[in-house]
């Protein structure tokens, strides 16, 4: 299912942190079992034969089945074992996040966890399907998804309240200041893309009669400003990462005039509670911020950079 994914032997063997060697040899030993191909190659791409695509149902169907038992069986056994899952939107920076995840991993050594990166819409996806246990994203929600309804059910701590920062060449404004979006009208701009959740902020910010002049997308903060750096571009990105950041750019760091903030936030469905693991590691997460909290880590971990 990871090669179905990715279509790439060499990334599908990253991620699972195995050999390239070994995945390939598994793959092999799948199809002689079956007797059949499940990989065709055109050129340097793979595609999905017609037994692989049979392949692939079956295996999702066994997956699910197998995440959900195993899912209702750790729901009974003691707090310090198990499997904790999170999922963390791609473009936030979780060196503070990291901190935690280390302790608790030295205090729990029998508690598994695995982080992974996604996009919003697929964050709020891997959530309903209780393929991961938690999230840490931005809320309020300003996506349209039509095909998840994630309201009610998901419960939420707040971790952060953020704030989007521009990133600017413009040597008419002060450092730390706000300023109405009308003074970037003309800027050219390296943006994340066009889904992504500040994007979206921008946007809004700009307005429905205007839209900002992207010339350049980029998925990752580091990306875009390195990017903006080497060029006369202007780009943004949250609070939180600038924090942390800020020796990284020369860039002048300003605010939009009657900006909203928007959080990061802890979310998982309501049930995950009555989990002991997921009850633990809660409550190390709060006894972490209560000792200090998430802004004063923040400010510490710009210090040591």
């Amino acid at each position: 299912m990871q090669l179905v994914d990715t279509m790439n032997y060499t990334q599908a063997a990253q991620i699972l942190g195995i050999t390239q060697p070994a995945l390939t040899q598994q793959i092999k030993k799948l199809e002689r079992t079956i007797g059949a191909p499940l990989f065709g190659q055109m050129g340097k791409k793979l595609y999905l034969t017609e037994a692989g695509k049979e392949m692939k149902v079956a295996a999702s169907q066994l997956l699910d089945t197998i995440n959900s038992v195993v899912n209702n069986i750790q729901e009974f056994t003691q707090s310090d074992k198990g499997t904790i899952t999170i999922g963390v939107l791609e473009t936030l920076d979780i060196t503070i996040l990291r901190q935690f995840l280390t302790k608790f991993a030295e205090k729990y050594p029998n508690i598994s966890i695995n982080v992974y990166d996604f996009d919003y819409e697929d964050l709020w996806r891997e959530l309903d399907k209780n393929m991961i246990d938690m999230a840490v994203m931005y809320l309020p929600d300003n996506t349209k998804r039509d095909e998840i309804n994630l309201h009610h059910q998901y419960e939420h701590q707040l971790i952060y309240h953020d704030r989007l920062v521009v990133l600017t060449h413009k040597n008419t404004v002060e450092a730390n200041k706000e300023y109405p979006i009308s003074r970037f009208l003309k800027r050219k701009w390296i943006s994340y893309p066009q889904n992504y959740y500040l994007t979206n902020l921008m946007k809004n910010y700009f307005g429905s009669k205007r839209k900002p002049n992207v010339v350049l997308t980029l998925p990752r903060p580091k990306y875009l400003i390195d990017a903006a750096e080497n060029t006369k571009m202007d780009t943004f990105v949250s609070r939180e990462y600038y924090v942390t950041h800020k020796n990284e750019t020369t860039l002048t760091p300003v605010y939009i005039q009657n900006d909203k903030e928007f959080d990061i936030s802890l979310v998982y469905l309501n049930d995950k509670t009555n989990i002991p693991r997921i009850q633990n590691f809660l409550k190390e997460w709060n006894i972490f911020l209560d000792k200090k909290d998430y802004s004063s880590r923040l400010e510490e971990e710009k210090k040591i950079q």
